[in-house]
């Protein structure tokens, strides 16, 4: 093998990156609107013509692809307590490069089973009870989605004891269903890995062709996966590097990745809570700087925006109008709409990282002050990733990144201390991540010299 070109099907671009495994070397990169609204290979075609305008036709030995087209891939996940079962199924969906819509607990409530059903999500995760323990929530909740009119697949991982007749009931319902091992089966131990395999096997066999991606899977060498999986398995392989982080800012979420242990640092300090593993990633639904624009403004405050972009509010807003009336409007650079939109990336970053990073809450005890956190620590990542258009093409890419560091405004906030910025100018991660599956090293050797790693 020596060409390969890489495809990303994104909601609103389609990205072309060509590769030569014998020099291990990024040869171009294009893109063109997506036209999944028409036909997927239209936009495809077009990136295309743009990447042969710049290195001439090329015979490729594989073509690979990701999509985040039509939405990504819309999840639900169902569990028992929020703090173990329920986020053990919504770690296993973000994980697999899902679009995590909503998680709920305990048993469903009539007005929860109609949020669902109008969330129409391309599959549901139902969870748990450990191994031998709480059968009636997992069957209870197996029972109302049995009855709900949407056609999604499930995927069973609770209790091992109520997993087959919580199948049972819901192929009675007429739900494909797929049973794997429990994503909790022992208390506070974790096992994702399973549900993980299940999301990216349905999603390669169903939600493809539901996306109406069939065609652009007919000229591809490998079955296309998730954009934010391709991303993830960038990020574990970089990982080799140091503990890292990377913040993917878009139009409508934002996805942060932790690659790093994240254990207590400090002194006096204890965890407390579910343990999380060390390749994580969440995706904030509502912190975006196109769609999900109204949202980002109720959580960062008109105010802070517009003081953060030394602007006054006024002209805050008509941009924000602007924006929300036609979310592809681009600003120019040096206009008062570029310096709000990057307050908006930076805001999309600041928050979505102190989403994801875990905290300290002091306590005092018959031995004296104690620290306890919960979630991780991310005092020490290395390297800090910044990607997304937003981001990437921002002058001041450095400058919205540092918003993800710590402060002594939140002195428990586990953030970032002193890591390396990088900007993925290229945006290369979601190629590298689709490399890596044919050669590692490749894709490792490719990263390292664009990133300077």
């Amino acid at each position: 093998m020596r060409y390969i070109l890489c495809a990303d099907f994104g909601s609103t671009y389609s990205k072309l990156t060509a590769v030569d495994l014998q020099t291990r070397e990024i040869l171009a990169t294009s893109k063109a609107y997506t036209t999944i609204e028409t036909h997927i290979l239209d936009g495809y075609n077009n990136a295309l013509a743009e990447l042969e305008a710049k290195i001439g036709k090329l015979e490729y030995d594989r073509r690979l692809a990701a999509s985040s087209a039509a939405g990504g891939l819309k999840m639900i996940a169902v569990g028992l307590v929020p703090s173990l079962t329920s986020n053990a199924a919504k770690m296993a969906a973000s994980s697999a490069g899902a679009k995590l819509m909503a998680t709920y607990s305990y048993e469903l409530s009539g007005a929860e089973a109609a949020a669902i059903e109008a969330a129409k999500p391309d599959i549901l995760l139902l969870s748990g009870g450990i191994d031998g323990g709480n059968k009636d929530v997992i069957l209870h909740n197996a029972k109302v989605l049995a009855g709900l009119a949407h056609d999604m697949p499930v995927i069973v991982a609770g209790n091992k004891s109520a997993a087959e007749q919580a199948r049972d009931t819901l192929e009675a319902g007429g739900k494909p269903v797929i049973v794997v091992e429990n994503v909790m089966p022992r208390f506070g131990e974790l096992n994702i890995m399973p549900a993980k395999s299940a999301i990216r096997d349905l999603f390669i066999s169903r939600i493809v062709s539901a996306k109406g991606l069939d065609d652009a899977q007919a000229i591809m060498s490998a079955e296309i996966v998730p954009t934010p999986l391709a991303v993830f398995e960038a990020c574990e392989l970089l990982a080799c590097k140091g503990e890292l982080m990377a913040v993917d800012v878009g139009g409508a979420t934002t996805d942060v990745y932790s690659m790093t242990d994240g254990t207590p640092t400090g002194a006096n300090t204890i965890e407390k809570g579910l343990k999380e593993p060390f390749a994580k990633r969440s995706v904030e639904g509502d912190l975006g700087v196109r769609y999900s624009v109204p949202s980002l403004v109720g959580e960062a405050g008109l105010e802070a925006l517009a003081a953060n972009a030394g602007l006054d509010p006024a002209e805050v807003s008509g941009w924000l109008d602007a924006v929300c009336r036609d979310t592809s409007v681009v600003a120019e650079r040096g206009t008062p709409g570029a310096a709000v939109d990057d307050e908006l990336a930076a805001s999309c970053v600041g928050i979505s990282v102190a989403r994801h990073a875990g905290r300290l809450e002091s306590v005092y005890t018959v031995l004296g002050e104690m620290m306890i956190q919960t979630g991780k620590d991310l005092g020490g990542v290395q390297i800090l990733i910044g990607t997304g258009g937003s981001v990437i093409n921002s002058p001041g890419a450095e400058n919205i990144l540092r918003r993800a560091l710590a402060t002594a405004e939140d002195p428990f906030a586990l953030l970032p201390r002193n890591p390396r910025l990088v900007i993925d100018t290229g945006n290369i991660l979601t190629a590298m991540g689709l490399l890596s599956g044919i050669n590692r090293d490749a894709a490792l050797a490719i990263m390292s010299r664009e990133f300077g790693l």
